[in-house]
């Protein structure tokens, strides 16, 4: 069995910092680089357990997303497991199933289970119902949404210029009469979505019609009801701005099945890149939200309030967003 000194002879580096690595501190590029080589080359695995022991750690991370369907969390999740993997690091992840109640149990879980810290996308932002969690000394850190009251780490996009960037560029396509399927109103990004929504009409002297502004649940089914009564209209919308993933995908799917033709008989930009979007003819415009990079971020914050770096607290990142445009938007001039 391969041991430490193993590792350390191959890497041509001191134990202590092999320890050192393995106990998620942060070393040179360079030796981390060599550590790293030479664990998979004689593939080592260390003991979580005794490890446990010796630093008062389970090296283990709870990850807490309101659906485990969402593309996005799977997404965030695959940045968090870059880091954390070569660290040795175990990730238990729950869903809160969208219930307050439920992601109040799952902290409690995660807790219980003495996990090193928490990643959490919450599920409602105007409040946190973690009664006895923060006495816990956990580090928590938030990815997508901020919570009212919360002083708490966070990764989260600038969804007001995403927004206002697709917006703008429906309009730059002639666009004037643009509906937009919002999200819950209690939830952060939905909040700010619609905020450079009405940002960007405003800037381009476009009077807002209330009656193109539907909100829609962030789940599943999700904006099938939405579109259906912003095409019911008797003044259509010529375009519609979907802002999350789900919300897109069903629009797609009533226009499917209606036999309407996206960007041709309505134009559509959704929120979210996935390799379903592309597949369409014309491919769907999308504001691309860098989700592996949010996992990346916050599992780097969350390694250093671990080791016990409390400073710039609370920390909040905010990520640049990425607008593709294509025909799924018609240009009317």
């Amino acid at each position: 069995m391969k041991t430490i000194k193993d590792v350390a002879k191959l890497a041509d580096v001191s134990v202590g910092t092999v320890s050192r690595f393995l106990n998620g501190y942060k070393i040179k590029e360079g030796n981390q680089r060599k550590i790293q080589e030479a664990i998979e080359h004689l593939q080592f695995t260390s003991n979580p357990m005794a490890r446990g022991l010796r630093t008062n750690k389970t090296f283990t991370i709870g990850v807490l997303i309101p659906r485990i369907s969402d593309v996005f969390c799977t997404q965030v999740i695959e940045g968090i497991e870059e880091i954390l993997n070569p660290l040795n690091y175990g990730i238990v992840i729950c869903s809160a199933n969208d219930s307050l109640a439920q992601q109040s149990e799952k902290l409690t879980y995660l807790k219980n289970k003495c996990v090193d810290g928490i990643i959490m996308m919450p599920v409602t932002s105007t409040e946190l119902d973690a009664e006895g969690f923060f006495e816990s000394g956990i580090p928590l850190v938030l990815i997508d949404r901020l919570v009212k009251d919360c002083e708490l780490d966070a990764v989260v996009c600038d969804n007001v210029n995403g927004a206002y960037t697709a917006v703008e560029m429906i309009i730059n396509k002639g666009h004037t009469k643009i509906g937009i399927i919002a999200g819950p109103q209690e939830i952060y990004t939905a909040q700010e979505r619609l905020t450079g929504y009405l940002r960007a009409l405003n800037d381009y002297n476009i009077e807002v019609n209330e009656q193109y502004i539907v909100h829609a649940e962030y789940n599943k089914s999700g904006g099938i009801d939405a579109f259906m009564q912003l095409m019911s209209l008797e003044d259509q919308p010529t375009a519609i701005f979907s802002t999350n993933y789900p919300t897109t995908v069903n629009a797609m799917k009533v226009m499917l099945e209606q036999g309407l033709k996206i960007g041709e008989d309505i134009s559509l930009c959704g929120y979210d890149q996935t390799e379903l979007f592309q597949m369409f003819n014309p491919p769907v415009s999308v504001v691309v939200q860098p989700s592996r990079e949010i996992g990346i971020e916050a599992a780097e914050i969350l390694l250093k309030r671990i080791g016990g770096d409390s400073s710039r607290f609370p920390l909040i990142k905010r990520l640049k967003t990425q607008l593709i445009a294509t025909d799924s938007v018609k240009t009317l001039f």
